[in-house]
């Protein structure tokens, strides 16, 4: 049997510009024979010996002679997008693409790179990696890869011959700025992976960062929080700021994790599919690993799926105060159903439910406090002027969530907290100073850039969680309800 391999949750997916939410799962084949007689008085074979037909005369009367690969390949995908925007068909090449995406590590260098004049160039070595070991430096140019030139690939084929078996060893050619002589240099692969958490101390502040839900997620996570600690001094830190900008998401494993690592009890999470007895529900286990501290999470537009799963969580528990811009809006859930050795397809299966039972598909989460992040003029050409969300993409699922509905729902399937999660006061969802109302009815739903600047003291967004965790600004969002109560 084809393994199971259960990914949910990667919002925005890379390379493909959408968000989903994703889980592995095996195929079991279909239950149609076509040599049965039944069914060859069904619809469906009527419908299948139709595509039959039309596949036969493309074949054989097209302008210019396809393969039967390429063909059935389009066909997969146009039934599957046909579906909704998160649907696709995963060639073997977009399938093995996705798996290093998701579990954060591959066989390679070390290297973050670019291409400059038809060259590759290092952006920077990334440190305790081969490459780093080697000698390659930030701004190498790459011109020749085991003596093959680099001349004529593009960036994701000159990247797919750096990467490779373990223990493989590729030799660079690179020319070097103040080196007359091109240097080569032997590497030997080994696993490089993938960091999706960055951190730093702001003064007394804990700032985690995490770009995307891959398997390394949450472990980078945790070496954060007890780094941080030790820098900043347990008695000394006032808090956590958890950047979830522009985050796509990822796997749902690392969302439910990285959730109970701010929860002490709870639902975090609940999945529902077609049949309303396919309900499932993830809890977080005793523990809090940042102590109680108070924690802000930062989101926009960009943020989706597993990132909303977590906003979502620690908002409706009252154990973070969200601080931004409404995000994506990316409530459903995809398995990927590998297919042997012909890649895999990618099928929307459920929704997902915030604790409070609560959809956000094509709605988003909106922040507490709205904070419009302002784009340096020579940026204000390269970025929409309205909002690019779940409900702007052709074909999306209709949010069919009541809100009635979701309570009598969550607490028949036993979910205690969610009348009052429900009631929460809306009116805590407050503008601070800085928030601009044109774009919207709600002022907390305005518009605002999916930027994130890479200066903090330009990132507006963070620069007032800062203050208000510090207490240079207030606002009746925070601390968060559960922690003001403490």
């Amino acid at each position: 049997m084809i393994r199971k391999i259960s990914l949910l949750l990667c919002g925005v997916v890379v390379g493909a510009g959408l968000s989903s939410t994703f889980t592995y799962a095996p195929w079991t084949g279909t239950n149609l024979s076509i040599g049965n007689a039944n069914a060859a008085t069904s619809d469906t074979f009527r419908h299948i010996n139709l595509f039959g037909d039309v596949f036969e005369r493309v074949r054989k009367e097209y302008v210019e002679e396809p393969t039967d690969k390429d063909l059935i390949a389009a066909a997969l995908n146009g039934m599957l997008t046909s579906l909704d925007p998160h649907s696709s068909y995963l060639s073997p090449e977009s399938f093995e693409e996705m798996a290093v995406e998701t579990s954060g590590e591959f066989g390679g260098l070390g290297i973050q790179v670019t291409m400059e004049n038809g060259l590759v160039k290092v952006i920077s070595p990334i440190d305790d990696t081969p490459a780093h070991a080697a000698g390659v430096l930030a701004d190498d140019l790459i011109t020749h890869l085991d003596g093959e030139a680099v001349r004529g690939l593009n960036l994701t084929e000159a990247v797919d011959r750096m990467r490779g078996k373990v223990g493989t060893k590729i030799t660079l050619t690179i020319v070097r700025k103040e080196v007359e002589q091109p240097i080569k240099i032997d590497i030997t692969r080994e696993i490089i992976k993938i960091s999706s958490v960055r951190s730093k101390a702001l003064d007394d502040i804990g700032y985690v960062r995490i770009t995307q839900f891959n398997g390394q997620a949450f472990d980078g996570l945790k070496n954060a929080i007890a780094k941080l600690e030790k820098e900043i001094g347990s008695d000394k830190l006032k808090g956590f700021v958890l950047d979830l900008r522009s985050n796509p998401g990822g796997q749902l494993d690392q969302s439910i994790a990285i959730s109970d690592t701010f929860l002490d009890q709870g639902e975090i999470v609940s999945t529902r599919g077609r049949n309303k007895d396919e309900v499932k529900r993830y809890y977080a286990r005793a523990g809090d690993l940042t102590k109680g501290l108070p924690v802000i999470v930062l989101i926009n537009g960009g943020s989706a799926s597993a990132s909303e799963i977590v906003a979502g969580a620690l908002s409706d528990h009252d154990r973070a105060t969200l601080i931004g811009s409404k995000s994506f809006g990316k409530g459903s859930v995809q398995t990927i159903i590998p297919l042997g050795n012909n890649g895999a397809i990618r099928l929307t299966t459920a929704r997902y439910y915030t604790p409070s039972g609560t959809s956000i598909q094509a709605k988003g989460i909106v922040p507490d406090i709205f904070i419009k992040q302002e784009l340096p003029d020579d940026l204000k050409d390269r970025f929409p002027q309205t909002s690019q969300t779940e409900a702007n993409l052709r074909g999306h699922l209709e949010n069919t969530d009541k809100a009635s509905g979701a309570k009598k729902e969550a607490q028949k399937d036993g979910n205690k907290d969610a009348e009052s999660d429900l009631k929460k006061d809306e009116a805590k969802k407050t503008d601070a100073p800085k928030a601009d109302t044109k774009d919207a009815k709600d002022p907390k739903e305005a518009y605002s850039p999916s930027y994130v600047p890479p200066e903090v003291e330009k990132d507006t967004q963070l620069q007032y969680a800062l203050k208000l965790m510090r207490g240079e600004e207030s606002n009746e969002a925070f601390p968060a309800k559960k922690m003001a109560s403490k």
